[in-house]
């Protein structure tokens, strides 16, 4: 896995799975999720803090160390009934010494939070009808809900990691920390139409948002970074063509990865980068940046021939295979070509740990098939 990050060529280009939610929610717990793994043969990586197989928090999508707030802060909830047959609203309030923010979410039939908003979490995005933050004058409040982990949480992440590090220093595993979040939180807190507009409209506000999570953010990556990782990642599945120019990525994006891919390679530790669709554009900026691994490449997605002649020797790349598609959904047939394609694609010199993208969610067993097949056919290309 080192060698593969270090775009050199390993004995073998290696296969981890990204993300494995299928097989983790039915492990007992962290460590026999990782065990689970390295018996099926796969090349497993640790993720610090360990994350258990079922998670029920505040911040259920950014995936690392606990989210709290400036003890001042107080919280109130509750429903406001349906109107005109729309959802009820669910209204969501946090009162700082600089002001009071409130969240509004539908609560649609599919809401899975019962009568509570939690703070960072994908549903927020397309349901919400106020979101946390609206304008400049939000942001001194905001300031409250942005603080750094405590002491007792990080005495915490130590505990929870010691056995994690034990199993890998025993099995040779490779020790990922996580996860960093830029943009992407602005799709739970402020909106992605909201963000793309403000690139335009609002180019100081938005600026001012996007550096206020990013403090926020290197305060909690240092964490990570002083227990000796070997590579930290930042999802960023909201920092894509989809939602930013070539340009404007430049302006807003850019400066902020580059401080973090900086931060992490003073520590002597690689950056890796979540990203799964409309990247092309922004390639060189990711090498410039200082990224070493791009996670998430999709064959449904990306030109894999071009993704590898452009980053070749400088940042590896890691998926190949489509994890809904294919792995979920597909056959063997399937499985085996995007195998096959992926490793001639992208293993020739280095640089590539084969996975699907970006997770396999599902434990059917036509998954199950799938993913034993697609093991067998990386043996095969050895």
């Amino acid at each position: 896995m080192l060698a593969a990050l270090n775009c050199q060529q390993p004995d073998f280009a290696p296969c981890s799975f990204m993300l494995f939610k299928g097989l983790q929610t039915r492990s007992n717990d962290y460590l026999d999720f990782i065990e689970r793994q390295i018996k099926l043969g796969l090349d497993a990586y640790v993720m610090l803090p360990p994350r258990p197989p079922q998670v029920v928090n505040d911040h259920y999508n950014l995936h690392g160390l606990p989210v709290s707030y400036a003890p001042e802060v107080e919280i109130r909830e509750w429903l406001e009934p349906a109107e005109n047959n729309s959802p009820p609203t669910l209204i969501k309030e946090y009162d700082t010494p600089a002001g009071i923010l409130r969240a509004e979410v539908a609560q649609t039939s599919d809401w899975r939070w019962g009568n509570h908003i939690p703070f960072l979490d994908d549903y927020i995005s397309s349901r919400s009808r106020k979101f946390l933050v609206n304008k400049p004058e939000e942001l001194e409040a905001l300031a409250y809900l942005l603080v750094p982990p405590t002491d007792s949480e990080i005495a915490q992440l130590h505990r929870d990691a010691h056995p994690v590090l034990d199993l890998a220093n025993r099995k040779q595993l490779l020790v990922s920390g996580g996860w960093g979040v830029g943009a992407d939180m602005l799709g739970w807190i402020f909106g992605l139409e909201e963000m793309i507009m403000a690139s335009y409209d609002q180019p100081e506000f938005l600026h001012q948002l996007l550096e206020m999570i990013a403090k926020w953010n290197q305060r909690r990556m240092i964490v990570l970074l002083d227990m000796g990782i070997d590579l930290y990642i930042k999802r960023a599945w909201y920092e894509t063509c989809h939602f930013w120019t070539p340009q404007s990525f430049r302006e807003f994006i850019f400066p902020i990865l580059k401080a973090e891919a900086d931060l992490a390679h003073q520590a002597g530790v690689k950056f890796g980068y979540i990203v799964t669709s409309s990247t092309m554009p922004l390639l060189d900026q990711y090498a410039e940046a200082g990224v070493d691994v791009v996670m998430g490449v999709d064959p449904h997605e990306w030109d894999m021939p071009k993704a590898k002649t452009q980053l070749n020797g400088k940042v590896c790349l890691w998926g190949g295979v489509n994890g809904h598609l294919t792995v979920e959904q597909g056959n063997k047939d399937d499985v085996r070509r995007e195998v096959r394609t992926a490793m001639e694609t992208l293993a020739p010199g280095g640089g590539f740990i084969l996975s699907p993208v970006d997770n396999v969610r599902e434990y059917t067993p036509r998954a199950i098939k799938n993913v034993h097949t697609m093991i067998q056919a990386w043996h095969s290309c050895w």
